[in-house]
């Protein structure tokens, strides 16, 4: 992968959304209208951190590489040189897949 040309502020994420399923678990073949937005998907970016009272950033509990799940209607979706990217705030994100 390129070079992502997108820098998250504060306690933003960009989140590479995963394909959707299109298969159901029967495997019936599931056209593209009655696939679901996936919510899970591969972070790609994070921020510094929020900025606390104090002055200091406040650690990210993600990092470039995690898998994680995320709000259905959560964060902005944009689109960089034809990719499909979402971002979240940290708080966004529901929970890291663990392996």
């Amino acid at each position: 992968m390129a070079k992502l040309k997108l820098r998250p502020l504060d306690d933003r994420v960009v989140v590479e959304p995963l394909e959707a399923e299109e298969m159901t678990a029967g495997g019936i073949v599931l056209p593209d209208a009655a696939q679901e937005k996936p919510q899970r998907g591969k972070v790609v970016a994070t921020g510094p951190g929020k900025l606390l009272d104090s002055g200091n950033r406040g650690e990210l509990s993600v990092k470039i590489g995690d898998e994680v799940i995320y709000g259905k209607y959560g964060g902005s979706e944009v689109e960089v040189d034809g990719d499909e990217y979402k971002i979240l705030r940290e708080s966004d994100i529901l929970a890291k897949v663990v392996s």
